[in-house]
């Protein structure tokens, strides 16, 4: 079956038939219709469906042309059924990225991204956009796209992912290069709300109703603070101005749901 409608409404390219059970937990919230939808004042804002709770045909996997099978719908969210690894990924997951209709990775500029996300425990994920995708050079995603990150900080009573004790390593942190408040992120197998706003260069990530992240990229400062990171190592890492949204396969559960996008108008008179 496939699902074909404007970009101004709803971008839906093939459904995926892989759905699996919905747990109890989350039963009502499925029944009441209420996840994966956009209303009329929102398209004619300018927002964007991305995954609509019954389609993967948005996504497929980085470098590829197809989405991997471990990545299904469950519960009405868009999931990576992580089990058998493949190296350090899940064996039919690997990193995906948002899709236009010919199958190219969808470039965003000037963006406002907003969704929900939710992580098993001691799990692992994030969010990475401004990717540039050329696998010839950089075989992950992540070799040029910033990172928020997505991941059970832990508890007092209960350990989280071990990333969770390193600065610039917690969840709503941009990944290796600025850490957020420590208590922004709720407990495992809880839902975060997230967003994520370029703008002319700027920078702000919000988890939670907490901004974690509030910065200029790509000036003196930026190259500083990337060259102060593991990112030093792929010279591409934060120089795309314009690039695609990605989800990461981290070799663990994660959920993501309500994903939205919108191209903001630069202010910028060039």
């Amino acid at each position: 079956m496939r699902c074909l409608l404007s970009f101004t409404a709803i971008l839906l390219i093939a459904c995926n038939t892989s759905v699996e059970t919905p747990n109890e937990s989350d039963e009502l919230s499925v029944q009441s219709g209420k996840h994966n939808t956009i209303t009329e004042e929102e398209i004619i804002n300018g927002w964007e469906l991305m995954f609509d709770g019954q389609c993967t045909g948005n996504f497929r996997k980085y470098g590829d042309s197809a989405l991997g099978s471990a990545w299904v719908i469950q519960d009405h969210a868009l999931h990576l059924n992580a089990g058998e690894m493949d190296d350090w990924q899940t064996k039919g997951g690997g990193d995906i990225v948002y899709q236009n209709f010919d199958g190219t990775i969808r470039v965003f500029e000037n963006f406002h991204m907003k969704g929900e996300w939710k992580i098993t425990p001691q799990g692992n994920s994030g969010i990475i956009y401004l990717v540039h995708e050329d696998t010839a050079i950089y075989p992950y995603c992540w070799m040029t796209g910033l990172e928020m990150q997505v991941l059970d900080n832990g508890t007092d009573n209960s350990p989280g992912h071990p990333d969770a004790a390193i600065h610039k390593h917690r969840a709503g942190d941009l990944y290796d290069i600025n850490a957020g408040p420590s208590d922004a992120a709720k407990n495992a197998g809880e839902w975060n709300q997230f967003e994520i706003v370029v703008k002319d260069g700027h920078l702000t990530q919000i988890l939670n109703g907490v901004v974690t992240v509030d910065r200029q990229l790509f000036n003196a400062q930026w190259r500083a603070d990337v060259a102060a990171s593991k990112f030093h190592e792929w010279s591409g890492y934060g120089t795309y101005t314009r690039g695609g949204i990605a989800l990461q396969d981290h070799g663990d559960k994660v959920w993501y749901r309500n994903l939205k996008i919108k191209e903001l108008v630069s202010n910028s008179l060039d």
